[in-house]
């Protein structure tokens, strides 16, 4: 006992500068979502991931308390590092500080300050019964959040077609009382929609209720409203957080989450009913879900022709889409995990109120169409030793989907995973996401292969190769397919509060040469490079970004193109005031590009729960001012202003979203109220 005292003594020691760089988990986040965003094919949203980060800060998991599936939400700790903390728990009781982390098996000092910010040490009764309704209310915490965007611009589409003022606000309430309770609902118009008028006479144009109780007893889990899931891998079932390539494994390894509340304002990406999670037996999980919900579309000739997923209704030819047809579901899965195994199977069944029957290009002609669908898939993981197998196996109406992983740590500092993917040009999964070179789990075949090391305290490298094919057309490939994906990156962080990293990506893809309908196809290589620095000081945050990219289609017979290229450079300066609740921050971007194919893209500060990194070409400069103000522990004031000034135009967009002039300017506002 004397022995383990001496060793949590010097853990303190060695933890201390660990606990003042606890941002840099924050950091780590943004820049996986950033990348994530720069790969999606559609727009994401990440206001429930981000608004449950925030949380997690504000009121970290108890170590001494917290599952295996609450640990599993940090992507940073492996299935080895989550057994050995429940290990260490079972072995030597409740930890009595949170520099008992040190003592834990593969627990390297990365590891542990990437984790501190989401958890904390309470020695607590474990026999604890739920807690009673009094205490709920009485114990539970609130909060109200508004937004209000201003543009400093009008787009041609006010002038004649949009039915509504220009400005975008949305509001949102939540009760919750840790994690075991959760209730709100969020409401959004978006710029341009009539409010209390026309087809938006209740006010806004959505809202989402949403209530979610967790950890009563047997029932681990129930929604009711608006809920998201995620099962398996993912190829039958996922409206949850898709993750994907970038420049670190944590983002490739999909860990599922169950059932989840839907609070954000995402008009797509949900189900509306019931949803509920049981422990029948001590391994045995049964979920259970119905949703009948009503969405936007075109229905011609009793067929519906298209689903609308952008949630705009600002033209009475928007308008006139709202709630078209009604999509049902229902479903359930039933898991079993002990030890190192875990088997479970998933089922969905949906059906629309008439039937879908959009036109289908030839490079979609087997995509999803008919009325009445199903999918079923068996996913399963074993772990021996420091190697890990996990994957799924699934069928649909059409085609089938398989994904394996076998990922071997040798330490913490060293890490291989190995993905193969096959999904069938047939196959048929509406609610399926998950990881491949295209944003759903249809006509690709691949294998990924990466590796992280940390060979040095101060270094750490990423390198990862992606072959893949399309066994049928895509779009703009008129033939079967493939590629190649390649990245590298080396990342160095001398101090607690200097890091930098260097990364480079090469990609080679076909595509249909412009102007030959689809008679010519040739290969485009795509090169990106990007610097980033990082640097804390007091108050100060400065991070620097250099980009480049360039893009060209490989040369055949007489076809000949010149390649395009671009660059970016931002910086950004922030400041927190110590004796004064006050943060400022401001970014400035010059970019320069050839073409929409050379584009650039930058993240920038948003506002509370959103993640912003808008795409760039032609020539110009954005600058943005973010101040944050705390008023006190209850009110929360934040205001950002951008604009964007185009250099080698007149114009900026298209259509009803036109805007005469060279510049784009908008304020936002948000203000939060905590009880």
């Amino acid at each position: 006992m004397n022995h383990i005292k001496i060793e949590v003594f010097i853990s303190m020691l060695l933890m201390t500068p660990i606990l003042e760089a606890q941002n840099s988990t924050v950091s780590l986040w943004e820049e996986d979502l950033e990348q994530l965003s720069m790969e999606s094919e559609e727009e994401q949203n990440w206001e429930d991931e981000l608004q449950e980060l925030s949380q997690r800060i504000e009121e970290p998991v108890n170590l001494n308390v917290a599952t295996q599936s609450q640990l599993k939400q940090f992507p940073f700790l492996s299935d080895t590092q989550i057994e050995n903390i429940l290990s260490y728990l079972y072995i030597h009781g409740q930890m009595q500080t949170i520099y008992e982390l040190q003592l834990v098996e593969e627990m390297n000092k990365r590891t542990i300050e990437l984790l501190l910010p989401f958890v904390c040490v309470q020695v607590v009764d474990k026999k604890k019964n739920y807690p009673s309704l009094k205490h709920l209310l009485k114990y539970g915490k609130q909060e109200v959040l508004t937004r209000l965007d201003i543009p400093l611009y009008t787009r041609k589409g006010y002038k004649n077609s949009y039915l509504g003022p220009s400005l975008y606000h949305s509001l949102r309430y939540n009760f919750h009382y840790s994690d075991d309770l959760q209730l709100g609902v969020t409401a959004e118009k978006d710029a341009g929609e009539p409010m209390f008028a026309l087809h938006n006479r209740k006010g806004y144009d959505f809202y989402s209720p949403y209530f979610l109780l967790k950890n009563c007893g047997r029932l681990k889990a129930l929604a009711l409203g608006n809920y998201r899931l995620s099962f398996g891998q993912g190829l039958v079932l996922s409206t949850d957080f898709r993750l994907g390539k970038t420049f670190s494994l944590s983002t490739a390894e999909y860990r599922t989450e169950g059932v989840r509340k839907h609070s954000s304002t995402d008009e797509y990406n949900y189900f509306r009913g019931a949803a509920a999670t049981v422990t029948l037996f001590p391994a045995f999980n049964f979920s259970a879900f119905y949703s009948h919900r009503s969405m936007d579309g075109v229905i011609e000739n009793g067929e519906i022709t298209s689903i609308y997923k952008t949630g705009l209704h600002r033209t009475q030819k928007e308008a006139d889409k709202i709630h078209a047809f009604n999509l049902q579901l229902m479903g359930g899965n039933i898991a079993y995990e002990k030890n190192k195994l875990k088997i479970g199977v998933t089922g969905i069944y949906y059906f629309f109120d008439h039937a879908y029957e959009p036109d289908l290009k030839k490079y979609a002609q087997y995509n999803l169409h008919g009325n009445h669908f199903y999918n079923v898939g068996v996913d399963y993981k074993y772990r021996l030793g420091r190697f890990s197998w996990v994957g799924e196996a699934a069928m649909g109406k059409k085609g089938f989907a398989l994904l394996n992983q076998l990922k071997y740590h040798l330490s913490s500092d060293y890490r291989l995973l190995l993905i193969h993917r096959y999904y069938s040009f047939d196959y048929w999964s509406m609610f399926g996401h998950s990881f491949g070179e295209s944003s759903t789990p249809q006509n690709e075949n691949g294998w990924y292969l990466a590796a992280e090391a940390t060979p040095w305290s101060h270094w750490k490298f990423f390198t990862s190769l992606d072959l893949f094919s399309f066994p049928w057309w895509k779009y703009r490939i008129s033939q079967p397919s493939k590629g190649v994906d390649m990245r590298f990156q080396a990342a160095y962080s001398p101090r607690r509060n200097l890091s930098m990293y260097l990364n480079y990506r090469y990609k080679h893809k076909d595509r249909d040469v412009t102007g030959t309908s689809g008679k010519v196809i040739l290969p485009v290589l795509h090169h990106q490079l990007r610097y980033r620095l990082i640097y804390n000081s007091g108050g100060w945050n400065f991070r620097t970004t250099l980009d480049y990219t360039h893009f060209r289609q490989q040369d055949g017979g007489k076809y000949r193109f010149e390649g395009r290229q671009g660059w970016q450079c931002t910086q950004l300066c922030a400041y927190t005031f110590s004796n004064f609740p006050f943060t400022v921050s401001l970014q400035g971007s010059c970019f320069h590009t050839d073409d929409y194919d050379s584009r650039i893209y930058t993240s920038e500060k948003g506002l509370l729960y959103t993640f912003y990194t808008p795409s760039f070409y032609g020539r110009g400069f954005r600058y943005t001012t973010h101040l944050r103000y705390d008023l006190s522990k209850t009110f929360m004031l934040l205001v950002k202003f951008g604009q964007t000034v185009y250099q080698d135009r007149n114009e900026i967009g298209s259509g009803n979203d036109l805007i005469c002039g060279n510049k784009k300017a908008d304020i936002q506002m948000q203000l939060r109220i905590k009880i």
